[in-house]
Parts: structure tokens; sequence; C-alpha cells
């Protein structure tokens, strides 16, 4: 390869390739136009075909003076079947149809389907060489045959019962002529096969149908004198009186039991209630009882009053004695009115009982009645059963055999299919199209050529590139950004500016009121930041390559510290990364540099319940960051609920590349508070280091469990700082 170490790990270069391409752009289009010409030659060189379609639909046809019973017994008939229709699409391929269509048309003294006959060159060696069979072996009537099959293609049309017949010829005549003969020959046939199965139909029906009625007579009759000798009297046509008798004792005794379970089992749940003590309100007849109803309402309002005067008043207040009293009384009085409820209930239950009882009692005098014109009613359940069989029979051969007559007229028997679409003499052929032709080739000799030409490129290794030159180029945009990143976030300096506590201090100390410090002074002008390990651009360089997914940003010098924070953050964005910054700041700063809105929600009204989670996320207005401010709520009632904050971090975590909790200046137990391991990265943002914050600091979070923790700093000092801290972890 030119230009690329053996060992070394290469990209591809398009830029190369298309160069390559470009460069070589003539070559290309005369080998393209060479290609068309050859493709445009050969296409006019072929010999035209001309294809037509027939179009067949398979549908259900009975004659125009069939009933309504006759149309719904056809539509339902076996022709919708998919399978059918495919087994239509063989029968027009059938050999006895096409040679019928080929006696019909005489293509048999057409040289066009008997090429065997005359012959040809390139034929005539195949055979010689043993590479092809001969022709002239097979009979006439077969070659005609096989050269009508191969023009012919007989398809079902995809979710449809339509049958295309596509036929193609030399003679643009022939090839609509013959798909309309071969729809003539199979409707015919169609009709034909119909005609002769009802005629057989009616053929056979007609003995049966005389011997039918004789035997339904004979049974009918059977049934009658049975009836009359045994006095099996008829209510309804169906049942006899007894039967009818004791399935209406039935029924009521059946209901009656249903009445009795019912209420016991109401009695059942309300002792259950007021032996255990539990809340019987539920239950459906306490619900329905007025009285009670009244009584729960009066407990309610006796309860509220309770309620609201136990903020302000004591245990052994006269108020509250009177009252609680009262509520004494009212349950008692519930209590009772249950009781009344069930001493009612139980009373329906011993009102169904001997309902239930004197129903028994009747059922079993007319079981005794019903089990004697039971034995009867066997014998004549059997001779209707008889009678219905012939009965049912006999009509239905009488319906089938007014079908098949009226069917037995050859016009009255139409095929079950109709042509929807004929075959017209088309004008242009099919085959071979020119300008398809034309331009399939000349786009895939283009194809080929660009193809040949950038394997050339990348075989001969000048498309190739070493990946040093990728993270070279990354590298040295971050080193642009890291230079840029403090004038979009400037860094207000420590010395003089009052360092507001960290929203998570409120926690330690809720009676400490939380005081808005932010006063309006002059920030003074950015000065470069240092080259060194500790800088921005390295920080933001190491969490990309640990891949955290949490980062937790400790300020102690105050929103000098935040402000740097911010750069991170815009930094990791400008760099393709998904990240979000979160402000837990006393100040709120951050949400001054960041937020278009400094009123926009935030952190403080998600933990109060006052805002919706993604009513709290905005977008950076110099980034591509996003943003949760500080918020508008109550920063001592938000604290309160820190221990979520916890969940709001996976969820964050499981959406973005990394998150970024800024603290301000808060300490190692506020810190803890907001995840729920170690397993996080601790920046210490100090734009101006002092030794001896850091070294603290250093100790403090190492000793709580901490072990990434990462300087960042722009200022004079940090190797040695770096020095002292690695000094104290050894420790």
């Amino acid at each position: 390869m030119s230009g690329v170490a053996r060992d070394q790990d290469v990209d591809i270069d398009l830029g190369q390739l298309v160069r390559a391409v470009w460069a070589r752009r003539l070559r290309i289009l005369t080998i393209t136009l060479v290609g068309a010409g050859v493709a445009f030659a050969g296409a006019k060189i072929m010999s035209p075909q001309y294809r037509t379609e027939t179009r067949i639909l398979i549908e259900p046809r009975a004659p125009a003076f069939a009933s309504t019973q006759q149309i719904n017994d056809a539509s339902a008939g076996p022709l919708m079947d998919e399978l059918n229709i495919a087994s239509q699409v063989q029968l027009l391929q059938s050999a006895d149809l096409l040679k019928k269509v080929i006696n019909d048309l005489k293509l048999y003294n057409l040289p066009e389907f008997d090429d065997a006959a005359s012959g040809s060159a390139m034929s005539s060696i195949l055979v010689k060489l043993h590479l092809k069979k001969n022709p002239l072996e097979n009979p006439p009537e077969e070659r005609v045959i096989d050269a009508f099959v191969e023009r012919l293609q007989v398809y079902q049309v995809p979710g449809s019962r339509v049958i295309g017949i596509n036929f193609t010829s030399k003679d643009p005549k022939l090839a609509a002529a013959i798909p309309n003969a071969m729809a003539n020959v199979y409707l015919s046939t169609q009709s034909g096969a119909k005609l002769d199965s009802n005629s057989e139909a009616t053929r056979w029906l007609e003995p049966e149908i005389e011997g039918l009625r004789q035997k339904v007579s004979e049974a009918e009759k059977k049934v009658a004198e049975y009836r009359t000798s045994h006095g099996l009297l008829q209510t309804n046509g169906t049942t006899t009186f007894p039967a009818q008798q004791l399935n209406d004792i039935s029924a009521e005794l059946t209901r009656v039991r249903g009445d009795k379970a019912n209420a016991e089992a109401r009695a059942q749940a309300v002792r259950n209630a007021l032996s255990s003590g539990e809340a019987s309100d539920t239950l459906p007849d306490i619900m329905s009882s007025q009285a009670i109803q009244r009584l729960k309402g009066t407990e309610s309002g006796l309860q509220s009053q309770i309620s609201d005067l136990q903020t302000s008043l004591l245990n052994n207040h006269p108020r509250l004695k009177s009252l609680r009293a009262q509520l004494s009384d009212i349950r008692t009085q519930i209590r009772q009115e249950t009781q009344k409820i069930l001493a009612s209930i139980e009373n329906e239950s011993k009102v169904a009982d001997l309902r239930a009882s004197e129903l028994e009692r009747q059922s079993e005098t007319v079981q005794a009645t019903s089990a004697r014109a039971g034995e009867d009613e066997v014998g004549l359940n059997a001779l209707e059963r008889e009678a219905n069989a012939q009965r049912q029979l006999l009509e239905t051969y009488l319906v089938r055999y007014r079908e098949a007559a009226s069917r037995a007229d050859s016009n009255s028997s139409p095929a079950d299919a109709r042509i929807v679409s004929r075959a017209v003499e088309p004008v242009d052929p099919y085959f071979p199209k020119v300008v398809p032709i034309v331009v399939v080739a000349a786009v895939a000799t283009l194809i080929m050529s660009a193809i040949v030409i950038m394997l050339a490129e990348l075989f001969s290794g000048r498309a190739l590139r070493p990946t040093d030159a990728a993270s070279e180029t990354i590298e040295a945009e971050a080193v642009v950004e890291e230079k840029h990143a403090p004038q979009a976030a400037p860094i207000a300096a420590a010395a003089g500016k009052p360092v507001q506590p960290s929203m998570l201090a409120v926690v330690a100390d809720e009676e400490d009121a939380i005081e808005d410090v932010r006063a309006a002074e002059e920030v003074p002008e950015d000065e470069p930041e240092d080259e060194n390990e500790f800088s921005i651009a390295s920080v933001a360089d190491y969490l990309t390559g640990s891949r955290a997914p949490l980062a937790i940003a400790i300020s102690p010098t105050g929103d000098n510290g935040s402000a740097a924070t911010v750069s991170l953050t815009r930094m990791l964005a400008d760099a393709g990364h998904r990240v979000i910054l979160i402000d837990m700041t006393g100040s709120g700063y951050p949400t001054e540099l960041m937020a278009e809105d400094q009123a926009a929600l935030g952190v403080t009204d998600l933990l109060c319940g006052e805002a919706a989670f993604g009513d709290t996320i905005h977008g950076d207005r110099l980034s591509d960051a996003h943003l949760i401010p500080q918020g508008q709520s109550d920063v001592r009632r938000a604290m309160r609920g820190v221990d979520r904050l916890s969940l709001l971090l996976d969820a964050l975590a499981a959406a973005y590349d990394l998150v970024l909790v800024e603290c301000g200046s808060a300490d190692v137990a506020g810190v803890s508070r907001l995840t729920r391991s170690r397993d996080v990265e601790i920046i210490l943002s100090l734009p101006k280091v002092e030794e001896t914050i850091f070294v603290a600091l250093m100790t403090e979070f190492q000793a709580a469990g901490y072990e990434r923790v990462v300087l960042m700093s722009g200022g004079e000092g940090a190797e040695q700082t770096l020095g002292r801290a690695a000094y104290v972890k050894a420790d």
C-alpha cells in the first residue's frame, strides 16, 4: 500500500475514490456509450414478439329464473376456494382443451408452431453433437403442443378469483385470437359438464321421490294412532302437560333456592363484618340503607372536625372529648342499624326455606305422574323421529329435483365463469423494448466501470489512509474548543464574592433559611487556561474514555467553579455526546449561564411535585447540551424529597451519554444522598487551585469510598497539588 505501513490500521478514503472516478470520466463515458450502442444493435436484430391477455372471472352463475335459495347455495359452493381456482388454472392448460383450440384454429399448418420441420443450422449442429434431442423424433402433434405451451402462460391474479391467459406470437392477430379461443372452449366445456350432471340427477331422483312419499304417509299415521291410544296430550305442540308442570315447578324451586342461598350469604357477610369489626359500609345491604348512610355522613363530619381541632387543641380539651363521645354514639347507632339489617336478611332466608320445602313436596307428586307419561313417550318419540327423517329427506329430494329439472335446457346452465377482458390485437411488440434495454445496459456499464476503477484504487493502496489522522484531527478540534470554551461561559472570580451553599446542604439543617445572595457584579475578563493535564479539555477526554454514565462536580470556590463545569458540559456536547447538566447549586449560576428563561421550571419544582419530568428539561442557549435548572419552588421543601434524586439520575443515565450534576460547594454527606453506589466520577472544579482545599477534599471523598476523584483546574500549581493528592491516596 502506498503511504501506509504494513502493520498500521487504515480507513478507506472515500474522497480519493470519488476523485479517481472523476479523473477517468471520459474513459467511463466512452465505455458507457459503446455498451449502449451494442445493446441498441442487439435489440434491433431481435424478432418482435407480441403478447395479449384474456381474463376470466371464476364465480358461481345461476340461471336468470333461479330462486334466491339456489343463488345462495351456488355462492356458498367450493368455487370460492383458492384450491378450486388453482384447479381451473390446470384445466385451462389440459391437453384436451389445447388440442381442441389447435384444431379449431388449424395451428398445425403454421411454421411458427413447428420450427423443427424447417430446422436451423445451429439446431442441426447440436443434434449431431448429441447435445440436443432431435425434435423430428416426436410426432407432429406433440411438437405443435410443445410449441403452443412454450408461448402460453395461464396464472391466477393474486388476491382474486381472476385467471389470466397470456399468449406470445410473432403474429399480432394470432396473439389475440388464441387466448379468446381458449376462453370460449373453456366456457363451453364447463356448461356441458353442468348439463350432464343435471340430467343424471333428474333420472335418479324420480323413483326415489315416489317411494319416500309412501313411507312418510305411513309414518305420520302411526304417530297419530299411538298418541290417541296412550292419551299423550300436548300443551305447546312439543311437550305433555305433566312434563310442562314439572318444568315449571323445577324452575320455581331453583329460583327459590337461589334466593335462599343469596340471603344466607348476605347475612353471613354482615355477621362476619360485625364479629371482626371490619368496615361494613362496602356491603350492598348496608350501602342501600338510608339510615346508615345518614349516620355515616354524620360520622364523617365528626371525624373531620376532630382532625381539624387536633392540630390546635390538646387531646384532653373538652371540645375534643365532646366530639369523640358523639362519634362513639354514632358508631353505636350504626352497629344497631346493621343488626336490624341482619335480622331482616335472616327472615328472608327463612321464608325462602319454607317456600322451597313446599315446592319440593309438589315436585315429588308431579314426578310420579310424569314418570308414567315418560314411559309412553319413549315409543312416541321413536315414531316421530322416523316420520321426521322421512319427511326431511322427501323435501330435500323434491328441492333437488326441481333445481335439476329447471337446468335441463342448454341455455339454463351457464358456466361458473365469465370473460371479463378479451384480448385485442396489439400494436406495439412487448419484446424487445429498445429504450429500456439501452438505458439498463448504459447504467450497468457505467456502474461496472466505476466499480472497476474503485477496486483498482483500493488494491493499489491510493484510497487507503491511516486511522491516526482522524484521532489527530479530533484532538486538534478539542484543543480549539478548549481555548474558546471560556468565552461561552465566563468564570466568575472567587475572590471577593461570597460562596453560596449547595442545595444539598439544606437537608442537613432544615431550620437554616436559604438566602438569595446573587449580587450583580462585574465578571472579570477571561484568563487563558493553562495547558496542563487538569484542563477542561483533559477532563472531557477522560470522561469520554471512561464512558461514565454519571459525574458529580463539586465547586468549593463557588460560581467560578460552576462556570468551569458549564464549559465542560458544552465541550462534551460540541464533541457529539448527549450530555445534561443538573443545577444543584445554591446560587443557580449554571442556570444563569445556560438557560434562555431564568424562571424556567427545574429540579426543585420536580421534587415538590409542581412540574412534570419532561417540563424540567431545557436546551442550552449556546450548545446542544441539555439543562435541568434550579427551579422556582422552595428549596427546603424540595430537599425533603432528595432521596428521589437517585431515581431521577438513573432515568437520565439511560437516555444520555453523561449526566453531570453541579453541586456547588457541597460536602461528602450531601453527595452521598444523590447516588446509591460509589461507582461515579467526582470532579473537583478548582479554577484557582488552593492546595489546602484540594487535599482536604480528596482525603474526605476517598475516606467515604469515592476512589475516582478528578481535578479540573486551569490555574497554577496544579502539578504540585496532584503530587500531594497522590501522596494522600497512598496513605
